[in-house]
């Protein structure tokens, strides 16, 4: 589709292509397998391109396109090396043919990036395919009770404010404070105890 929209997942300023040798039964791939990293076959930029479908890896440089394959989460392309995280195997594809190359970042920050920008992208490509695996980390347990925390019939609670008389409310006692002329506490609106001043002096008798 000629409108279809493009998101740059990352691109990488430099990277260096190998040429690797066949790899051999049950062993993974080592760079250290490659020859002279110093002398890599090919140098130039890595883009990782996102469409509405797939993601496309390619190797350019300027306006050409030295190699590129599709990056599909469910038979990845990418392999990482066993002695070293700078150094990848890349399974590029052209016109049904398939190559396997080696593939080389500078500084381990780069290569880190690269794989985030893959995990992020695989991410995405799986809740798309299957939106309910995503929703909920673990579906068979169900969620937790709600908690009640309203009063039953014939409870009561009390709160104690420092400084304060307090009263309890229906069914409980009240409590008064006596003072020089025996007066106590006289309930509020509200029905908290408020404290009365001293009662003014006697008259003579």
């Amino acid at each position: 589709m000629d409108d279809e929209i493009e998101s740059i997942l990352y691109i990488g300023r430099e990277v260096s292509v190998y040429k690797i040798p066949p790899l051999k039964a049950n062993e993974g791939h080592k760079a250290n397998d490659w020859g002279d990293l110093a002398n890599p076959l090919w140098k130039g930029r890595l883009r990782i391109v996102e469409r509405s479908e797939t993601a496309v890896i390619y190797f350019e440089d300027g306006t050409t396109v030295f190699a590129k394959t599709e990056y599909d989460p469910s038979r990845p392309s990418v392999e990482a090396v066993l002695d070293s995280s700078r150094y990848f195997v890349v399974r590029v594809e052209d016109a049904g043919k398939k190559a396997y190359i080696g593939m080389g970042f500078i500084e381990r920050t780069d290569s880190f990036d690269f794989n985030v920008a893959l995990q992020d992208y695989t991410k995405r490509y799986r809740a798309k395919r299957n939106p309910l695996s995503h929703q909920s980390t673990d579906t068979s347990q169900p969620p937790p009770p709600k908690k009640d925390y309203s009063l039953k019939e014939g409870q009561t609670f009390s709160i104690q404010i420092p400084g304060r008389t307090t009263t309890g409310g229906s069914g409980s006692g009240s409590r008064s404070s006596s003072s020089s002329g025996g007066v106590g506490s006289v309930g509020s609106a509200g029905g908290g105890a408020v404290p009365l001043l001293p009662p003014p002096p006697s008259a003579k008798k």
